[in-house]
Parts: structure tokens; C-alpha cells; sequence
């Protein structure tokens, strides 16, 4: 799993506003309210405790980026933690918490080794976070890693782009997009062997300068695409229960022309 969205990250969200984060936000939602179970460990009166109510509300934001919808939900009443290995990205997370005074918590570690203080009621990881991992062994490591921190009967919802996507629909495709600020150009050379999608971003940023002046840099990441039979594979090796998977784009059935998908596993 390399480094990425260093320099890119000045420009990530603005490249992103078209990204339908409150749609992702109610689905995801609407996730969790479908699946989750009653109250466990109830006292004989029925009164949960406190500090049990607080942490089947807390959710763990696995690659949350610069924390557009870490934001959101914790608008909606979650307590929220968000991991990223992306220095830069996270400071953009928390000069958004900064400006909104939403109470979250960022940690900048790798998902493959991630630790937390407590439980918590749920996991998320969305937006193709789980394709920076680049072979079956991490992701069942990330996922091992999901199950240890989730409480009894807890969530894991996350989503991935499918071979399907990187191999006929971006593969080897060119994506360029120009802004009065910015522009980028992002070149996709699919590897079939490995189910590996190479992508070479060049940006160009004007600088504050008041001339007509653009700064050039680059970055390679680096996704790889997996069946969902991979995937529920890798879900139950960790010991997670598959619970569900969706279509991301049309919350329908799975189908073979499938470009992302969202699956939720529970806590055994």
C-alpha cells in the first residue's frame, strides 16, 4: 500500500464537489438503521448504560480522507473517528472540524494496523479506500482489525470498485478536467495479471501570485480491483459474518456489470 494524496490533497475536494456525499450519507445511514440488531446487555429494567449507548454511536471512518462525510455524520448525531495514513489529507479534516466544531476524532495511521481506545458500533470505509489495498492477506488484515474493535453485533460497511470497472469501464483510459483554478489530467494503464489499475495524476495549480502562473506536480496510485467473491472471502477469513451486498449505484441487486459495490458484514 503506497503513499498517496500528498500534494494532491490541496486539490482533492475540489476535484470532488460533484460527489454526491449527502446521498452517501442517507444510504449509509439508512444501512445502519436496516441492520442494526435491539440493544444487547440490557439491565433487567431495560436501561442501557450510559457509556455502552455512547460507544454503539461511535463510528470509525476507515480512510476518511479529508473528512467530507466524517463531517456529515457527525452533523447527524454520531460520535465520529477517522483514520487516514495521509498527513495532508487530515489536516484538511480538521481544519474543516475546526471551521464546523464538530466534536471528531482523527487518528492518522495505516488501516492495516490501526488502533483504537475502545470499541465502537460501527465501521465504515468508503470511496474505494479499501482498493489502496493491494493484496487479499491485507485485506483480511484490515478486516481482522475491523472485527477486534467492533462491538458485539456491530456494523462494517464499506465499498470497493470492482475488477469489472478498472478492467472495461477506466482501464487504460485518459480522464482530464480543467478548473480557472487547477486541472488535472489522470491516466488509468490497467495490469490484468495482478487486477491492478495504475493511475498517474498531473495537476497544475495556480499560484497566489497574480500572475498566470501554474505550479505542476504528479503522483501514482495504485487500486486493485476485486470480485465479490473475493471480497466476502476475505470478510469471512476475518471473522466478520457477510451479512449483504449492494450495488452502489443503483442499491440493487449485484450484477456482473457492477462497478462498486457496498457490503455489510457484522460482528460474530
Amino acid at each position: 500500500m503506497t503513499e498517496a494524496y500528498s500534494d494532491f490533497a490541496q486539490v482533492y475536494d475540489t476535484f470532488m464537489d460533484e460527489t454526491p456525499y449527502e446521498e452517501w450519507c442517507d444510504y449509509l445511514i439508512k444501512l445502519l438503521e436496516k441492520h442494526r440488531v435491539e440493544e444487547q446487555n440490557e439491565s433487567d429494567t431495560g436501561v442501557i448504560s450510559e457509556n455502552l449507548r455512547q460507544e454503539r454511536n461511535t463510528i470509525l471512518d476507515l480512510g476518511c480522507g479529508t473528512g467530507t462525510l466524517t463531517e456529515l455524520l457527525a452533523g447527524r448525531g454520531y460520535d465520529m473517528i477517522g483514520v487516514d495514513n495521509a498527513q495532508e489529507m487530515l489536516q484538511i479534516a480538521m481544519d474543516k472540524r475546526e471551521r464546523s466544531g464538530l466534536d471528531i476524532l482523527y487518528l492518522m495511521q495505516d488501516m492495516r494496523s490501526f488502533e483504537l481506545y475502545g470499541a465502537v458500533g460501527a465501521v465504515i470505509s468508503v470511496c474505494d479506500s479499501v482498493n489502496y489495498l493491494l493484496t487479499e492477506e491485507d485485506v483480511t488484515k484490515t478486516f481482522r482489525l475491523v472485527d477486534n474493535y467492533l462491538l458485539p453485533e456491530g456494523l462494517f460497511i464499506f465499498d470497493f470498485n470492482t475488477v469489472y470497472k478498472y478492467e472495461v469501464v477506466i482501464g487504460d483510459a485518459t480522464i482530464a478536467e480543467n478548473r480557472e483554478e487547477c486541472s488535472f489530467i489522470w491516466d488509468n494503464y490497467y495490469h490484468e495479471k495482478e487486477q491492478i489499475n495504475e493511475y498517474d495524476l498531473t495537476v497544475f495549480v495556480r499560484e497566489d501570485s497574480g500572475k498566470e502562473l501554474y505550479r505542476r506536480f504528479q503522483e501514482t496510485h495504485y487500486q486493485r480491483g476485486y470480485q465479490l467473491a473475493q471480497m466476502r472471502a476475505c470478510v469471512e477469513r476475518a471473522g466478520l459474518r457477510f451479512v449483504e451486498a449492494v450495488d452502489a449505484d443503483t442499491h440493487g441487486e449485484v450484477t456482473d456489470a457492477s462497478q462498486r459495490i457496498y457490503i455489510v458484514a457484522r460482528k460474530a
